[in-house]
């Protein structure tokens, strides 16, 4: 892992967070982006080098939406940056580690991700991501 990328939150409405967001930060978010593969809506805010990315899912069986019926707003997960995706889920796996994709996808951002188990790092979702080439 070369450094921290960015940090999931999950949230119930995008545009009410984004407000909150701003606020909070003292700034607006950069970018709004679909993931339709995921039923995510995302919105990207950064504070000195560090991404928060909220996440608002846009069916009611995406993994976000899920995850709020579950355990409400909140952290979602960690994201890391890799400089080869591949490679890295392979390194994981070989040293013990449940990764959810076996091959990285399309996120949001530009970026290649996988995700860790929870079970694998402390109860952590761990995304692995990459930015495409």
């Amino acid at each position: 892992m070369e450094k921290l990328e960015h940090i999931g939150i999950a949230v119930k409405n995008l545009k009410e967070s984004n407000e909150l967001f701003a606020r909070l930060l003292g700034n607006a978010h950069y970018k709004i982006e679909e993931v339709p593969s995921e039923g995510v809506r995302t919105s990207f805010f950064e504070l000195n080098g560090v991404k928060i990315e909220l996440l608002e899912a846009t069916n009611e069986n995406s993994p976000i939406a899920k995850f709020i019926e579950k355990r409400g707003e909140g952290i979602h997960h960690l994201a890391f940056e890799v400089g080869d995706i591949k490679k890295s889920i392979q390194s994981y796996t070989d040293n013990g580690f449940l990764l959810l994709n076996t091959e990285p996808k399309p996120g949001a951002d530009h970026k290649l991700i996988a995700f860790m188990h929870p079970k694998s790092a402390n109860g952590v979702l761990v995304e692995l991501c990459q930015e495409k080439r």
